[in-house]
């Protein structure tokens, strides 16, 4: 069986808050062929852990790096990476996948109201455009 993993199934997953969901969604997780962690579920894990569970980016960091060294996982691993890289510098990690992806598909500059976010970017080399 090949799955795409709903956010909600990493959080019950990661976080064990929840006994019997927490084991299925382990269960279904463990039992699958292929785990698919899209793009979208990962920005999604990333905000639910941080803002709702309060957990530090460090530790959401390494669970998502667990989470992609699992055999049976599929990912975009160079946006998830660009992802964390701006999460462990305190930035988003939506910012990092949105700024790869960008990149990749031929754009000279991320533009964002973002200040931190900007900053971050340039900080790490980026071509950035805040807009004020």
């Amino acid at each position: 069986m090949r799955i795409t993993a709903d956010t909600n199934v990493l959080v019950r997953a990661l976080t064990g808050d929840d006994a019997r969901q927490s084991a299925r969604a382990r269960e279904e997780l463990e039992g699958a062929q292929m785990v698919a962690l899209t793009l979208p579920a990962l920005c999604e894990l990333v905000w639910v852990l941080s803002q709702g569970y309060k957990i530090p980016a460090a530790e959401i960091a390494e669970a998502i790096r667990r989470l992609m060294n699992t055999a049976t996982v599929a990912a975009n691993r160079p946006a998830a990476e660009a992802g964390l890289a701006m999460l462990e510098v305190g930035g988003d990690f939506a910012d990092g996948v949105i700024a790869y992806e960008g990149r990749r598909l031929g754009t000279e500059f991320f533009s964002s109201f973002d200040k931190k976010a900007t900053k971050l970017m340039r900080q790490r080399g980026e071509q950035v455009r805040f807009l004020s």
